[in-house]
């Protein structure tokens, strides 16, 4: 169990991306690579969009439940500056500065105020784009402040005014009023087969075999990433040690809130258990087979036990109530990276 840490979105290191570099150099290339490299961009863009987009269904449904919700407004920005070689990826978006929309999720306020995939952000607030500083060592963390900035903005004043100007350089400006939401963020990253949380995020890696899923069966496993984070694993974790049998019960506990998640999602419940009949025998020779998880069929039969309970909540309430009827195995904390491989 270790925490992902943001990474850079190198595209670059790939043999067709550096194909790519070297015939933007010659000019009749020009034209043809630049479709090429925005192909390569798409590609993550489009999954980071689907990621975005569940993971705002999992923590819009479950706001009513989950401890210290807050507004959000379903957005995922990008820092050009922290690619291996910006300027091409500039020239390539069309942007002029450094801050760009990446994500926006279906029918979140940043979807619905009409933000453009690649519109280059201009102001957040009273933050001029052009006045943040200088990129770091640490390349991703400017880009972490600036989702954090965003955040803080929207738990003061409920929303946020966000400049920016699209593909037809003409400048826009709405002002988003956030959605009551679960505390945590969602992204997609680069050169990752692996599936995480840390307390604040869940992170997919862009190679996770998940992508290759319906979308319900995706929707599960950021259902139990995200279950990590509203059951405050870290903490736990952090005063009574990661220990396998410590670890293994996290890993449980996660599992059986997934179908809760999921249905006020507006997910099938029992997408979570056909999510580890379909996962788990491929995967029985890794983690499925560690001592740190039970399984893959008693991850599938503990998750089926909730169901009935689930769909009493729902007749009874309207609402799969987790707080009331769900039953915790360890006594609650706060936040945790645990993948899912």
């Amino acid at each position: 169990m270790r925490c992902v840490l943001p990474k850079v979105r190198a595209f670059w290191g790939t043999p067709l991306i550096a194909g790519l570099m070297a015939a933007l150099l010659t000019s009749p290339a020009l034209a043809s690579a630049k479709t090429d490299m925005l192909g390569a961009l798409a590609s993550i863009q489009q999954r980071d969009e689907l990621v975005q987009s569940i993971g705002w269904k999992l923590i819009t449904g479950n706001a009513r439940h989950c401890a210290n919700p807050r507004p959000a407004i379903g957005l995922l920005l990008q820092d050009v500056a922290a690619f291996s070689m910006p300027d091409a990826v500039r020239q390539a978006m069309g942007l002029g500065g450094d801050i760009a929309v990446q994500a926006r999720a279906t029918n979140s306020p940043a979807h619905l105020a009409g933000l453009p995939v690649y519109a280059e952000v201009l102001a957040i607030g009273e933050q001029q784009m052009r006045d943040l500083p200088p990129i770091g060592k640490e390349r991703w963390r400017r880009l972490a402040d600036l989702h954090r900035q965003l955040d803080e903005t929207l738990t003061v004043s409920g929303s946020v005014k966000i400049d920016w100007r699209g593909q037809d350089a003409a400048a826009n400006t709405a002002t988003l009023v956030g959605i009551t939401a679960c505390p945590s963020r969602f992204e997609v990253i680069s050169e990752s087969k692996r599936a995480s949380a840390n307390g604040k995020r869940v992170a997919i890696g862009e190679d996770f075999v998940g992508f290759t899923y319906p979308e319900e069966l995706l929707a599960a496993v950021i259902a139990h990433e995200l279950a990590h984070n509203l059951l405050g694993h870290p903490a736990w974790l952090d005063k009574n040690g990661r220990k396998q049998r410590n670890i293994r019960v996290t890993e449980r506990e996660a599992d059986r809130l997934m179908p809760w998640l999921l249905a006020n999602g507006g997910y099938d419940p029992a997408a979570a258990e056909r999510f580890m009949q379909k996962w788990g025998p491929g995967n029985d020779g890794g983690l499925f087979r560690g001592r740190t998880h039970d399984g893959w069929d008693e991850r599938a039969e503990f998750i089926a036990a909730e169901l009935p309970l689930i769909r009493r909540s729902v007749a009874q309430n309207g609402t799969a109530d987790w707080p009331l009827y769900f039953q915790r195995d360890i006594q609650p904390a706060a936040s945790v990276s645990s993948p899912i491989e």
